[in-house]
Protein backbone atom coordinates (compact mmCIF):
# COMPACT_ATOMS: atom_id res chain seq x y z
CA UNK A 1 0.00 0.00 0.00
CA UNK A 2 1.02 3.44 -0.96
CA UNK A 3 2.31 6.20 1.97
CA UNK A 4 -0.66 7.98 0.92
CA UNK A 5 -3.91 6.15 -0.50
CA UNK A 6 -6.95 8.11 -0.93
CA UNK A 7 -10.32 6.36 -2.74
CA UNK A 8 -13.33 7.68 -4.08
CA UNK A 9 -13.42 10.52 -1.93
CA UNK A 10 -16.37 12.43 -1.72
CA UNK A 11 -17.07 15.97 -0.09
CA UNK A 12 -20.21 18.24 -0.40
CA UNK A 13 -20.90 21.37 0.77
CA UNK A 14 -24.63 22.57 1.42
CA UNK A 15 -25.78 26.50 1.59
CA UNK A 16 -29.50 26.65 1.44
CA UNK A 17 -31.01 24.82 -0.89
CA UNK A 18 -27.99 24.33 -2.80
CA UNK A 19 -25.28 21.89 -3.08
CA UNK A 20 -22.15 21.88 -3.98
CA UNK A 21 -19.91 18.38 -4.76
CA UNK A 22 -16.34 20.20 -4.45
CA UNK A 23 -15.02 15.94 -4.63
CA UNK A 24 -16.29 13.45 -6.62
CA UNK A 25 -15.08 10.56 -5.88
CA UNK A 26 -11.09 11.89 -6.11
CA UNK A 27 -8.69 8.71 -6.20
CA UNK A 28 -4.86 8.75 -6.09
CA UNK A 29 -1.89 7.45 -4.35
CA UNK A 30 1.12 8.65 -3.40
CA UNK A 31 4.43 7.19 -2.21
CA UNK A 32 6.46 8.06 0.72
CA UNK A 33 9.15 10.65 -0.32
CA UNK A 34 7.40 11.76 -3.33
CA UNK A 35 6.71 14.66 -4.14
CA UNK A 36 3.22 15.36 -5.98
CA UNK A 37 2.21 18.07 -7.61
CA UNK A 38 -1.61 18.89 -7.62
CA UNK A 39 -2.91 21.08 -10.26
CA UNK A 40 -6.36 22.17 -11.86
CA UNK A 41 -8.53 25.44 -12.27
CA UNK A 42 -9.87 27.44 -9.67
CA UNK A 43 -13.19 25.48 -8.25
CA UNK A 44 -11.59 21.86 -9.37
CA UNK A 45 -11.14 20.42 -6.00
CA UNK A 46 -7.80 20.86 -5.14
CA UNK A 47 -8.21 22.93 -2.19
CA UNK A 48 -11.02 20.74 -0.59
CA UNK A 49 -8.42 17.70 -1.27
CA UNK A 50 -5.35 19.65 0.85
CA UNK A 51 -8.26 20.17 3.62
CA UNK A 52 -9.04 16.49 4.16
CA UNK A 53 -5.71 15.56 3.64
CA UNK A 54 -4.32 17.59 6.30
CA UNK A 55 -7.16 16.85 8.55
CA UNK A 56 -8.64 20.16 8.48
CA UNK A 57 -11.70 18.86 6.78
CA UNK A 58 -13.49 15.39 6.79
CA UNK A 59 -14.75 13.57 3.73
CA UNK A 60 -18.88 12.25 3.37
CA UNK A 61 -17.74 9.10 1.88
CA UNK A 62 -14.60 7.39 0.66
CA UNK A 63 -11.71 6.41 2.32
CA UNK A 64 -8.26 8.07 3.18
CA UNK A 65 -5.23 6.01 4.67
CA UNK A 66 -2.05 7.72 5.19
CA UNK A 67 0.88 6.02 6.88
CA UNK A 68 -1.43 2.87 7.41
CA UNK A 69 -4.20 4.66 9.27
CA UNK A 70 -7.57 4.92 8.14
CA UNK A 71 -7.89 8.68 8.41
CA UNK A 72 -11.61 8.65 7.76
CA UNK A 73 -12.72 6.93 10.28
CA UNK A 74 -10.99 9.37 12.88
CA UNK A 75 -12.72 11.32 15.26
CA UNK A 76 -12.35 15.34 16.20
CA UNK A 77 -9.53 14.35 19.04
CA UNK A 78 -7.71 12.21 16.79
CA UNK A 79 -7.61 14.86 13.89
CA UNK A 80 -6.40 17.36 16.21
CA UNK A 81 -3.59 14.90 17.32
CA UNK A 82 -2.80 14.01 13.26
CA UNK A 83 -2.99 17.97 12.42
CA UNK A 84 -0.22 18.25 15.51
CA UNK A 85 2.08 15.56 15.24
CA UNK A 86 1.88 13.95 11.23
CA UNK A 87 1.04 17.00 9.29
CA UNK A 88 3.17 20.79 8.32
CA UNK A 89 1.48 23.49 6.70
CA UNK A 90 2.27 25.54 4.26
CA UNK A 91 0.28 28.26 2.73
CA UNK A 92 0.22 30.88 0.51
CA UNK A 93 0.16 33.84 2.70
CA UNK A 94 2.79 32.99 5.62
CA UNK A 95 0.33 33.38 8.89
CA UNK A 96 3.08 33.85 11.11
CA UNK A 97 2.76 35.55 14.74
CA UNK A 98 3.68 39.09 13.83
CA UNK A 99 4.93 39.90 17.62
CA UNK A 100 7.25 36.35 18.08
CA UNK A 101 10.87 36.87 16.11
CA UNK A 102 11.27 33.80 13.30
CA UNK A 103 12.58 31.69 16.20
CA UNK A 104 10.03 32.14 18.07
CA UNK A 105 7.48 31.25 15.48
CA UNK A 106 9.15 28.03 14.44
CA UNK A 107 9.77 27.04 18.22
CA UNK A 108 5.98 27.41 19.01
CA UNK A 109 5.69 25.06 16.38
CA UNK A 110 7.84 22.65 17.39
CA UNK A 111 7.07 22.91 21.19
CA UNK A 112 3.67 21.00 21.08
CA UNK A 113 5.54 17.60 18.52
CA UNK A 114 7.54 15.34 20.77
CA UNK A 115 10.03 14.80 17.70
CA UNK A 116 10.61 17.96 16.96
CA UNK A 117 13.98 19.44 15.46
CA UNK A 118 15.62 22.45 16.46
CA UNK A 119 14.06 25.66 15.72
CA UNK A 120 17.62 27.42 15.15
CA UNK A 121 18.47 24.65 13.44
CA UNK A 122 16.03 24.55 10.74
CA UNK A 123 16.44 28.44 10.23
CA UNK A 124 19.56 27.97 9.08
CA UNK A 125 18.90 25.07 7.18
CA UNK A 126 16.39 27.55 4.83
CA UNK A 127 19.09 30.44 4.70
CA UNK A 128 18.23 32.12 7.65
CA UNK A 129 20.50 31.75 10.28
CA UNK A 130 21.24 35.26 10.53
CA UNK A 131 17.92 36.31 10.75
CA UNK A 132 16.54 34.45 14.15
CA UNK A 133 15.95 37.61 16.33
CA UNK A 134 13.85 39.49 13.35
CA UNK A 135 10.35 40.04 13.40
CA UNK A 136 7.87 39.13 10.17
CA UNK A 137 7.45 42.82 9.63
CA UNK A 138 11.45 42.83 9.67
CA UNK A 139 11.59 40.21 6.97
CA UNK A 140 10.89 40.16 2.97
CA UNK A 141 7.97 38.13 1.73
CA UNK A 142 9.99 35.51 0.54
CA UNK A 143 11.58 35.10 4.12
CA UNK A 144 8.66 34.76 5.59
CA UNK A 145 7.73 32.34 3.61
CA UNK A 146 10.82 30.58 4.50
CA UNK A 147 10.23 30.98 8.06
CA UNK A 148 6.82 29.32 7.12
CA UNK A 149 8.68 26.72 5.79
CA UNK A 150 10.98 25.94 8.73
CA UNK A 151 8.04 25.91 11.16
CA UNK A 152 6.45 23.31 9.07
CA UNK A 153 9.62 21.32 8.73
CA UNK A 154 10.71 21.64 12.36
CA UNK A 155 7.92 19.49 13.64
CA UNK A 156 9.42 16.64 11.90
CA UNK A 157 6.16 15.86 9.89
CA UNK A 158 5.76 12.70 7.76
CA UNK A 159 3.36 15.40 5.20
CA UNK A 160 4.29 18.53 4.14
CA UNK A 161 1.35 19.99 2.56
CA UNK A 162 1.22 23.27 0.69
CA UNK A 163 -0.95 25.61 -0.75
CA UNK A 164 -0.07 27.57 -3.47
CA UNK A 165 3.14 28.36 -1.60
CA UNK A 166 4.53 30.98 -4.03
CA UNK A 167 1.46 32.62 -4.76
CA UNK A 168 2.36 35.85 -2.67
CA UNK A 169 6.25 35.80 -4.12
CA UNK A 170 7.83 36.98 -6.76
CA UNK A 171 8.82 35.03 -9.77
CA UNK A 172 12.73 34.55 -8.52
CA UNK A 173 11.49 34.06 -4.50
CA UNK A 174 8.95 31.53 -5.68
CA UNK A 175 11.54 29.55 -7.25
CA UNK A 176 14.26 29.90 -3.89
CA UNK A 177 10.68 28.56 -1.71
CA UNK A 178 10.23 25.76 -4.04
CA UNK A 179 13.97 24.79 -3.72
CA UNK A 180 13.69 23.94 -0.39
CA UNK A 181 10.44 22.08 -0.58
CA UNK A 182 11.93 19.70 -3.24
CA UNK A 183 14.72 19.31 -1.37
CA UNK A 184 12.51 18.36 1.54
CA UNK A 185 11.36 15.23 -0.21
CA UNK A 186 14.82 15.08 -2.16
CA UNK A 187 17.01 14.70 1.11
CA UNK A 188 15.16 14.47 3.83
CA UNK A 189 12.59 11.92 2.61
CA UNK A 190 9.30 13.86 3.21
CA UNK A 191 6.46 13.28 1.07
CA UNK A 192 5.60 16.58 -0.27
CA UNK A 193 2.18 17.81 -1.76
CA UNK A 194 2.16 21.06 -3.23
CA UNK A 195 -1.30 22.35 -5.01
CA UNK A 196 -1.01 25.03 -7.32
CA UNK A 197 -2.60 26.06 -10.39
CA UNK A 198 0.61 26.60 -12.24
CA UNK A 199 1.08 23.64 -14.70
CA UNK A 200 4.72 24.63 -15.40
CA UNK A 201 5.66 23.32 -11.73
CA UNK A 202 4.69 19.57 -12.85
CA UNK A 203 7.73 19.18 -13.89
CA UNK A 204 9.24 18.86 -10.87
CA UNK A 205 6.45 16.42 -9.24
CA UNK A 206 7.35 12.24 -8.81
CA UNK A 207 3.70 12.45 -9.21
CA UNK A 208 1.33 14.65 -10.77
CA UNK A 209 -2.44 14.40 -10.26
CA UNK A 210 -4.58 16.69 -12.66
CA UNK A 211 -8.03 17.37 -10.79
CA UNK A 212 -10.85 18.58 -12.48
CA UNK A 213 -14.57 19.13 -11.63
CA UNK A 214 -14.29 17.73 -8.57
CA UNK A 215 -12.12 14.35 -9.78
CA UNK A 216 -8.94 13.46 -10.35
CA UNK A 217 -8.75 13.66 -14.60
CA UNK A 218 -5.52 11.72 -14.42
CA UNK A 219 -2.57 10.49 -12.45
CA UNK A 220 1.06 10.73 -13.75
CA UNK A 221 4.65 9.18 -12.84
CA UNK A 222 6.84 11.31 -13.88
CA UNK A 223 10.32 9.03 -14.03
CA UNK A 224 13.11 11.93 -14.35
CA UNK A 225 11.82 14.87 -12.22
CA UNK A 226 13.19 18.24 -13.29
CA UNK A 227 14.81 20.18 -10.99
CA UNK A 228 13.43 24.05 -10.09
CA UNK A 229 16.28 25.37 -11.43
CA UNK A 230 15.52 24.46 -14.87
CA UNK A 231 11.90 25.68 -14.82
CA UNK A 232 10.35 28.04 -16.30
CA UNK A 233 7.19 30.09 -16.33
Amino acid sequence: MAFLEINDLVKEYHTGEVTVRAADGISFAVEKGELAVVVGPSGAGKSTVLNILGGMDTCDSGSMVIDGRQMAKCNRRQLAEYRRGDIGFVFQFYNLIPNLTALENVELAAQICPDHRNAAETLELVGLGKRLGHFPAQLSGGEQQRVAIARALAKNPKLLLCDEPTGALDYRTGKVVLKLLQLASLEQGITVVIVTHNLALTAMGDRVIHIRNGRAESVERNTHPASIDSIEW
